[in-house]
């Protein structure tokens, strides 16, 4: 999972507000599989987040991405996350010898792992509708739409996932259109949101390349904690 540059990122824009951006679709996904699979009851999987700082020309400022000419040359992106490690042939064979409940089972990882996917590119589209006071629905920013919000690299993956997923192009649609709406849903919970926030704000800073797993969730659940005490207050 990684955000893909364009040269739209490079055109009127500071160094700042890229690496801004970038770490809030880093921080989506890492939400998003932590969290969000978490509130599915599914089981725990390792990640971590690798950091490629670029001094820019600015003194003190550094951005995110390893090189401006080249989408397939940033290396910021989550390691791991997925549950579904190796994707089969197809969906439909590698299910072939399961029970009802294990067929169930993994077809709920196929399906999260899509929709982690999916919340890195629209959590980016979120934080830029906030900071242009817009407001954002999935009509507005539909799944086309992820391209322009570093998506490109996600989609692709997704469409891997569905090529072996669902055949029948109607019902794969339908599927699609219902994840995409899950992952809509998870950035518009406000204490998911929060939380995205604050492990953004801590890739921003942090100063080593690599994050790891532990250090994301623990930033992750006390976000949680201080939301759910400040519930508890008002």
């Amino acid at each position: 999972m990684k955000r893909r540059y364009t040269s739209n990122d490079f055109y009127a824009i500071n160094t700042a507000e890229l690496s801004k951006k970038t770490a809030i679709h880093e921080a989506g996904h890492a939400a998003a599989i932590y969290l969000g699979n978490k509130q599915k009851q599914l089981p725990p999987i390792f990640f971590q987040i690798f950091i490629k700082k670029l001094n820019s020309d600015i003194p003190s400022i550094e951005c995110l991405c390893k090189a401006y000419d080249s989408c397939n040359h940033c290396v910021t992106k989550i390691d791991g996350g997925r549950l579904i490690h190796t994707l089969p042939s197809s969906f439909k064979e590698a299910v072939s010898n399961f029970s009802a409940t294990q067929k169930q089972a993994y077809q709920r990882a196929f399906e999260a792992d899509i929709i982690n996917l999916l919340v890195g590119p629209l959590a980016e589209a979120n934080y830029i509708s906030l900071r242009d006071d817009e407001p954002i629905n999935q009509h507005l920013v539909n799944l086309h739409a992820l391209h322009n919000y570093g998506g490109s690299s996600d989609l692709e993956t997704i469409n891997e996932y569905l090529d072996c997923f669902i055949a029948d192009k109607v019902h794969r649609e339908k599927k699609l259109s219902e994840l995409f709406m899950a992952a809509f849903h998870f950035i518009n919970n406000q204490s998911n949101w929060s939380a995205i926030i604050a492990l953004a704000d801590h890739i921003l800073v942090d100063s080593k390349n690599i994050i790891a797993c532990e250090e994301i969730i623990a930033i992750l659940d006390t976000n949680c904690v201080e939301n759910q005490k400040s519930i508890w207050f008002q």
